[in-house]
């Protein structure tokens, strides 16, 4: 399921099991959606809506109180109940571990009558934890801890770095340290979202436009493919063009002055129409890739 956040903490993977939607952030830290939270402890989603959304007056309520006072042996009051996250399109709130806890015992024991599926599903967690039974729901290892954003580009970045002839240069691998900085401004680089295609389509245009063949000779192609969990490598391998050395200074100062400067803003506003991009991170990204570290790594 497509995810990303409007706060720039960034879900690794989020599942519906049984009607309960749970997630796990890329720091291995879990949460429910509201509507799996509603679930677990017995009661609906509108009602825990009603109360969440009024948090800041509820607290200090008789219910809100000894909730409150859950949060804070669970070492989260004063922390936000949840985060806004963008699932295919659509906003959903996704609750900490700590709130989900304190939010199940307070309707496992404190409510009259008491919610029996919260009861129920408090007895089941306390026999390992929550943490633990996203982990199995979703698949989850928590041995791994490379991000799945930099495990993309990486297994990517395997499968090619020895394929370019010796002589010419690749999009992809002058791009890396671009990647980089859009892994790290926040853009989830992966099978939805491949900027060196864009870079590419522009870049092989400028070249016949420019009749660039007589200027630093043929380019050629080269075969490339993506990792096999890519639906891109149904079609392996795919056969991008390699451009001669001699026009690298000629690619890296049309970087610089078009596709950095006028091509990349109309490429991140299209992915934000998409939704494959957070709202409003277009103007982070652009800085991130034109700092001066960026420009002087691809000057002439």
């Amino acid at each position: 399921m497509e995810v990303q956040t409007v706060m720039g903490i960034k879900p690794l993977k989020e599942i519906e099991a049984e009607g309960i939607g749970m997630g796990v952030f890329e720091d291995g830290s879990t949460y429910l959606t509201g509507r799996g939270l509603a679930k677990i402890c017995g009661i609906g989603e509108t009602t825990l809506r009603e109360f969440t959304d009024n948090w800041n007056a509820e607290q200090f309520k008789p219910r809100g109180q000894k909730i409150a006072n859950a949060l804070a042996e669970h070492g989260h009051l004063g922390k936000p109940l949840f985060i806004p996250i963008i699932v295919g399109g659509s906003t959903h709130h996704a609750f900490p571990e700590a709130v989900c806890m304190a939010f199940l015992e307070y309707y496992a024991f404190e409510v009259e009558p008491v919610r029996e599926a919260a009861l129920r599903n408090y007895r089941l967690l306390a026999r390992s934890s929550l943490k633990a039974f996203i982990y199995v729901q979703i698949g989850y290892d928590p041995t791994n801890r490379i991000p799945e954003c930099w495990k993309k580009f990486h297994d990517r970045v395997s499968l090619v770095h020895h394929k370019v002839p010796d002589g010419y240069f690749s999009i992809f691998k002058e791009m890396a340290d671009i990647i980089v900085s859009f892994i790290q401004g926040g853009v989830p680089v992966d099978e939805h979202t491949v900027p060196d295609g864009s870079v590419g389509i522009h870049w092989g245009k400028n070249w016949e436009d420019n009749n660039f063949d007589q200027k630093h000779g043929a380019r050629i192609r080269y075969e490339h493919h993506y990792p096999d969990y890519f639906p891109q490598a149904k079609s392996n391998p795919q056969h991008p063009w390699a451009y001669p050395e001699a026009a690298l200074p000629q690619f890296r100062q049309w970087m610089r002055e078009i596709y950095l400067k006028i091509k990349l803003p109309v490429y991140l506003e299209s992915q934000e129409k998409k939704r494959s991009l957070p709202p409003s991170i277009r103007s982070f990204v652009i800085a991130a890739v034109t700092t001066p570290t960026i420009r002087d790594q691809i000057d002439i």
